[in-house]
């Protein structure tokens, strides 16, 4: 049976939860292909385009564009492969307010396709979302969204900095400056 919007939100928010957000686990990523490897290849055709036709539908679309391939594909070039299209569908949620109708917490996951962007303008508007994000939470929950501006900042950096984000260099066959080279060798270098 196909995955609905509502799967993909339901495991991301309330099964999965923040503990597998950002980190490499081989179990977890299995997870993601057996239960949404479809909605993902059905999601880069555009075949749920349909899905952004209500916040909460936008946000899942977003989710199986941007984040999804990330799991799935560590290392690839089809891990960024959807960006462009992420990009797209975050900026016309973006400007129909859809955003506004999320938990702060799901937010992050509408910004974060502008902050993966290889494009200094789109960083921007990251960094001043999560900036505004931050700003908008009672002080003592601020603490994790702090944590995601700081890394919207980051990535800001690198592509001020490079241009495009080095540590993707490798798997998309791009090679690197002396200078981005120089910055990967840096313990912690990258995302």
């Amino acid at each position: 049976m196909p995955a609905t919007a509502q799967d993909v939100l339901d495991f991301w928010f309330a099964e999965a939860g923040a503990a597998h957000w950002f980190a490499a686990d081989a179990a977890f990523d299995a997870q993601i292909h057996e239960r949404f490897g479809a909605a993902v290849k059905a999601a880069a055709d555009g075949r749920l385009d349909d899905w952004a036709g209500t916040p909460s539908g936008w946000l899942a679309l977003l989710i199986v564009l941007d984040q999804f391939p990330r799991n799935l594909y560590r290392n690839d070039p089809r891990a960024w492969a959807a960006d462009a299209s992420a990009q797209r569908v975050a900026l016309s949620g973006l400007a129909r307010g859809d955003d506004r109708q999320l938990p702060a917490v799901q937010r992050v996951f509408a910004y974060l396709p502008l902050e993966h962007a290889e494009d200094t303008a789109l960083q921007q508007r990251s960094v001043e979302l999560f900036e505004a994000l931050c700003a908008e939470v009672p002080t003592e929950q601020r603490k994790p969204f702090e944590e995601f501006l700081d890394y919207a900042r980051r990535h800001r950096e690198v592509i001020v900095r490079f241009g495009r984000f080095p540590h993707r260099n490798a798997a998309l066959g791009r090679p690197s400056t002396p200078e981005e080279t120089l910055y990967l060798a840096q313990p912690g270098a990258g995302f």
